[in-house]
């Protein structure tokens, strides 16, 4: 029995008996969109009400975390404030200050929050808050001393008529800080690092379909009028990346565009504000692939939330059936978790999502909670594998996957894992059964060629010799026939 069917041999037989005791939340989507259940990746750590974090007053309408060091923000919305906790090594947070106002400044006539909705910490402890119901960003040093206010932006871009009520801000390593506001449809409003407007950024494509562009050109004047203008879609929320590209989330799409592309609810942008979120999955990075009608949700995931890891690993939050989709950086499903529900690692309205470390914490608006999660051996040992193969140990992360299919042998991607360490080592032959028996087209069409370029060198010798003999025999045959004849003839 050959390496190969060893493997997966054993995988099939550790897949029957830790199903056994797997919880069951946690599933992937096969190469027929089918789902596959597998042992839990991350599992509930803590869940912190009210009364675990030792606040005087139970949270209200919670919208957003922020997470800088080992330090967790909360905006605790309709209570006008912030709260900064610890997350300890012990996997508790320990409130350090509740921050409901900055500190007297000739910029601000009312120095308190109103309805905040999210908070950026720089490196330098610079902080930005989006102060919503006030319609305005606030930037403040590590004492919360206000440094500038960011306002609507006095632009004829800009609809004067629409209120300015940011609720999502971040900064790139160049100062230059990115406003999400409500009502605004043209992408992030972007102030340079001295706070003057500099136009929009990430503005998404208009989708119109063909009936629609048909329509238009044969109505009316009125009838245009009454129609709804093609407008680009508003973003939900978004997350700075260590490298400086943002990613986006938005839940304004047509459904039936989600699994052809045309639809994209997760984007990453680039300086120029274009997409280039690698999409190299069996499917585009768009949640859940099957929407059932059960229990009165219906339709497709709606992401509110993104975050990513060091590792380029991200994970999108889901409003719709409150689960949790984590994809590496070619855009591949590693698993996901979470539900609706009541008990813990389910949630009723799930509104915000973070990490610290590989911890990934989930804010509950109806229930007033922050879930914790943290990942298991099984998880581990995915981004294990993911690590090794992305600082080129091949040969480690090739014996990581290994481990992960002992312990689920239906997990695709530890084939195609296994499959393009076998690449990376020029075993051509090994990758290709692995990419072949996952259906991996694109890479298997890689490895053949690489592995046809091997055998013609290797072969070359007697390929040459062959390619000669073929031409030179029949020339040698003719000219013998014609000595034969000539000779026959004298």
């Amino acid at each position: 029995m050959n390496k190969r069917k060893l493997i997966i041999l054993t995988a099939g037989l550790f897949t029957l008996c830790t199903a056994l005791f797997a919880r069951g939340d946690t599933y992937i989507y096969n190469y027929w969109d089918e789902i596959e259940k597998s042992p839990d990746a991350y599992r509930v750590s803590h869940v912190f009400y009210a009364n675990d974090l030792n606040l005087d007053t139970p949270l209200k309408n919670p919208t957003s975390l922020f997470a800088f060091e080992n330090k967790i923000y909360l905006c605790d919305t309709d209570n006008n404030r912030i709260i900064e906790f610890e997350y300890t090594e012990n996997k508790t947070l320990l409130p350090l200050k509740v921050i409901d106002h900055v500190n007297p400044s000739p910029l601000l006539e009312d120095t308190s929050f109103k309805g905040p909705q999210d908070i950026y910490v720089c490196q330098d402890g610079t902080m930005l808050i989006a102060d919503t119901d006030n319609g305005r960003v606030i930037k403040t040093d590590k004492d919360l001393n206000v440094i500038d206010v960011l306002t609507e932006p006095d632009d004829p871009t800009y609809e004067k008529d629409k209120a300015f009520l940011p609720t999502r801000v971040i900064v790139d390593p160049k100062g230059r800080v990115y406003v999400l506001s409500k009502n605004v449809n043209k992408g992030f409003i972007k102030y340079e690092y001295d706070g003057e407007f500099d136009g929009y950024y990430g503005a998404t494509k208009v989708m119109v379909n063909a009936a629609d562009r048909i329509w238009k050109k044969l109505a009316t004047e009125a009838q245009k009028a009454r129609m709804v203008l093609f407008v680009p879609t508003e973003y939900s929320n978004c997350y700075m990346d260590n490298e400086g590209f943002i990613y986006a989330v938005t839940k304004s799409f047509e459904e039936g565009d989600l699994h052809s592309g045309k639809a994209k609810p997760l984007r990453r942008l680039n300086a120029l504000g274009n997409d280039i979120l690698i999409n190299n999955g069996y499917e585009p990075p768009i949640g859940d692939l099957e929407w059932s009608n059960a229990a009165g949700i219906k339709g497709s995931s709606k992401f509110v939330d993104v975050t990513v890891l060091d590792n380029e690993v991200y994970f999108a939050l889901d409003e719709t059936r409150g689960r949790i989709f984590a994809y590496n950086n070619q855009g591949y499903l590693l698993f996901a978790f979470g539900g609706r529900g009541n008990i813990d690692g389910f949630f009723r309205k799930p509104i915000s999502l973070e990490h610290i470390g590989k911890d990934i914490f989930v804010t509950d608006a109806t229930n007033a909670t922050i879930t914790v999660f943290t990942p298991t051996d099984y998880g581990n040992l995915i981004y294990k594998a993911t690590e090794q193969f992305a600082v080129g140990k091949y040969d480690d992360s090739a014996e990581t996957w290994s481990k992960v299919l002992a312990l689920n042998g239906n997990y695709d991607l530890a084939y195609i894992g296994l499959g393009k360490a076998y690449l990376r080592q020029k075993k051509y032959k090994e990758a290709m059964d692995y990419f072949k028996l996952k259906r991996d087209r694109r890479d298997y069409s890689l490895a053949f060629k690489y592995y046809r370029k091997e055998w013609v060198e290797a072969n070359f010798a007697w390929i040459a010799a062959l390619i000669i003999a073929i031409i030179v025999i029949p020339l040698i045959v003719r000219w013998v026939k014609r000595i034969k004849w000539e000779i026959s003839t004298l």
